[in-house]
């Protein structure tokens, strides 16, 4: 009797210390993921005005496949028109979307084709009859937010869309974030294999 209940208290000891440790690696990995990943950048800058402007790019690492929101708030200014491009560094040079004259809020969603960096670039032109005195002035202030993979998804909408409770829509959105690390971590080991095969 004595070895059965100790056998049993064993089993229940070993069982939980699994369950324990299976909840902790879940938990690591989670964090790992909310840090080692971040998705959502946001930016705020100055972006000066020219006759025949420089383009004025900024990069985000983003993986095959992946949502890409951008959105652009651009600051008032006469005589200006700024343009914005979102490009790829992949060999293809891909452009995604190219818009002329945008103000305001401008928000953008595209699909990444290939792994690799995503620019958003701006361009701010001066209108042709403005005096070189103004040209050194002017400028338009740009607030930049792009959101990518997980974190460009409105969990929001599809809470009220599928009439999903606070729990559910976080788990949702652990869900997307779960899949995003899985991917990352499959992409880590194609380019391990591949760098491995070239030594």
């Amino acid at each position: 009797m004595h070895s059965t209940s100790s056998a049993s208290r064993w089993l229940e000891t070993t069982s939980s210390v699994k369950f324990l440790s299976s909840a902790r690696l879940l938990l690591v990995f989670l964090l790992l993921g909310a840090y080692v990943l971040p998705t959502t950048y946001a930016i705020k800058f100055e972006l000066p005005t020219s006759r025949h402007p420089i383009p004025k790019c900024i990069w985000n690492s983003a993986r095959e496949h992946n949502l890409i929101i951008v959105t652009a708030n651009v600051g008032s200014g006469p005589n200006q028109r700024v343009d914005i491009e979102v490009v790829d560094d992949s060999h293809h040079r891909n452009v995604y979307l190219s818009k002329r004259g945008i103000s305001g809020e401008t928000r953008l969603a595209i699909t990444s084709h290939a792994d690799g960096d995503v620019g958003v670039c701006f361009r701010n032109t001066v209108d042709a009859n403005t005096p070189n005195l103004e040209l050194t002035k002017a400028s338009r202030i740009i607030d930049l937010d792009v959101d990518i993979g997980a974190d460009a998804v409105d969990y929001n909408a599809i809470a009220s869309q599928e009439s999903l409770s606070a729990l559910e829509t976080e788990m949702r959105k652990l869900e997307g974030v779960v899949k995003e690390v899985v991917d990352d971590m499959a992409y880590l080991k194609r380019r391990e294999s591949r760098f491995r095969d070239t030594n």
